[in-house]
């Protein structure tokens, strides 16, 4: 693999406060997107107290070149203990925010909608201040799924976009561009309350003007939210990366964002959906919105 720049090296997590987070994951049994996708700030999360977790997994139904995820082992039937022992983590862990993902289980009718529902319901019961952000698939264009999702009243909807329109094809083959889109619209008209998110990977060949395009796009449906990364290959098996992006260069990402409208754009090398999520609480305060039935900030 290339050997990676200065400004992607990140330093060593402190063993104590890692080892104690993954701790209690193990005794609930529970998945982390951070050990999964093998994210390179799995140190520093982990010793703030955070992660993101990984539920229904940590098999997944696709097969995209880019992901660490399994897909190689069958899906296994839905845990009913899972949304409980969740909220049990958000407790232990004393979480203000937690972002929830899953892989994804095209297998199931919903495509797993009604287990983030469950998620969020535990969450509420346990933990009533912890703000809920969810990272879903597409669900296979099922917006009755989404609308069953968002009826649970998640503060933050995301949808990973992931790359340009033009590399879907090769990063991303069982996804579909428009699908996304219309996936964060559809979010936008059912939930107006809801703040949503997207985000994008570099260093696959896309051009500028491409990812400006991509931003114009969410902006085009309304995304509140963005984050822009640098794409690393976990194994010799995926995809290769093509560039190391500069710093300056996703700062410019950041003041283009922000300029077309973007609430929130964090935009860096070691970006990643989740990586400090939890300054969303910051962007509610600023730009408050109405709920059906509760207050975002409670």
């Amino acid at each position: 693999m290339t050997v990676k720049p200065d400004w992607l090296r990140v330093k060593a997590p402190q063993q104590q406060r890692v080892g104690s987070v993954k701790a209690i994951l193990r005794d609930l049994g529970l998945n982390t997107v951070c050990e999964e996708a093998s994210c390179p700030n799995i140190g520093e999360c982990f010793h703030n107290g955070t992660a993101t977790f990984l539920i229904m997994g940590p098999a997944c139904t696709r097969a995209c070149p880019y992901c660490d995820i399994d897909f190689e082992k069958r899906p296994q039937a839905l845990d009913p203990l899972e949304p409980l022992n969740l909220a049990e983590a958000v407790s232990r862990l004393g979480l203000a925010h937690v972002v929830i993902t899953s892989v994804n289980r095209d297998d199931l009718h919903d495509g797993g909608a009604a287990q983030f529902v469950r998620s969020i319901d535990a969450i509420r019961k346990v933990s009533p201040q912890t703000t809920i952000e969810l990272l879903i698939p597409d669900l296979c264009g099922n917006w009755d799924a989404l609308a069953a999702i968002l009826r649970a009243e998640p503060d933050v909807l995301n949808h990973n976009t992931e790359t340009v329109s033009r590399l879907y094809r090769r990063v991303r083959p069982q996804g579909d561009y428009r699908r996304s889109l219309d996936l964060l619209q559809a979010a936008r008209q059912l939930a107006p309350w809801v703040y949503t998110k997207s985000g994008i990977m570099v260093g696959w060949d896309e051009t500028d003007a491409e990812v400006r395009q991509v931003m114009r796009d969410l902006r085009a449906v309304d995304c509140d939210i963005l984050t822009v990364g640098q794409y690393l290959q976990p194994t010799q098996k995926h995809l290769g990366v093509r560039q190391f992006v500069t710093p300056e260069q996703f700062a410019t990402w950041q003041a283009y964002g922000e300029e077309i409208g973007f609430l929130q754009v964090v935009s860096s090398p070691l970006t990643r959906s989740s990586y400090h999520a939890e300054q969303v609480r910051s962007l509610m305060e600023r730009y408050p919105r109405a709920k059906a039935s509760r207050s975002p900030n409670t």
